[in-house]
């Protein structure tokens, strides 16, 4: 709990003490507050939606998400402390909107070849010659799951989200999510010939 003297205090050194949930409920008041949750996780986001969508769009997502989060910040749980979990839900449906481009990208994937392993490779570059070689194999496991599926995966995959916030994000349970991912693991493993694109087990979250 902030003490009066603290709450009137204005500048970087409050900002980063208070949690995200703090921020939001306080920008119901001063809604400036709202740009330092952009701040925060706005690359993040954007990582997201570039992986997602590729560049072009990229940016239109980071600012969709943070407009549609500003506009809904009256609804937010303050007790949550990291609004991740939320900003991603949100990230998810504005990608939805442009997902004929997501469907550009897979087919970009699908063309990359690759790229044959060299006879002096160190382990660095074993793995990600090992990756390039997957590549087209997983963009083709990826478009064959449904959208909700894919988007669950990537999650995980490439935002690092752990089962509970991919939950949140998702507005599923999290024994939903476990399920969910124990299927599209043992679908993806099959088709990368026993890779694990997740990169994690079930019980390592």
């Amino acid at each position: 709990m902030l003490t009066k003297r603290q709450d009137q205090a204005v500048g970087p050194r409050l900002t980063e003490a208070l949690s995200d949930g703090d921020l939001i409920e306080r920008s119901l008041a001063d809604p400036a507050c709202f740009a330092a949750i952009f701040d925060r996780h706005a690359d993040e986001i954007l990582r997201y939606a570039h992986a997602r969508l590729g560049p072009d769009l990229a940016e239109d997502v980071v600012a969709e998400t943070f407009l549609a989060a500003f506009a809904r910040r009256r609804h937010y749980d303050s007790a949550r402390a990291d609004a991740r979990p939320w900003l991603y839900g949100i990230a998810i449906r504005q990608i939805g909107r442009h997902r004929r481009a997501g469907a550009r990208q897979l087919r970009l994937l699908r063309s990359i070849p690759a790229e044959p392993a060299g006879e002096e490779l160190d382990g660095r570059a074993a793995d990600r010659v090992t990756a390039e070689q997957l590549r087209p194999r997983l963009a083709a496991v990826l478009a064959g799951l449904s959208r909700d599926d894919r988007e669950l995966l990537l999650l995980v995959a490439w935002a690092g989200l752990s089962y509970a916030e991919s939950a949140e994000a998702m507005d599923l349970t999290v024994s939903a999510v476990k399920s969910r991912l124990n299927r599209i693991r043992t679908r993806t493993r099959k088709a990368l010939g026993g890779a694990n694109p997740m990169g994690v087990d079930e019980g390592d979250q």
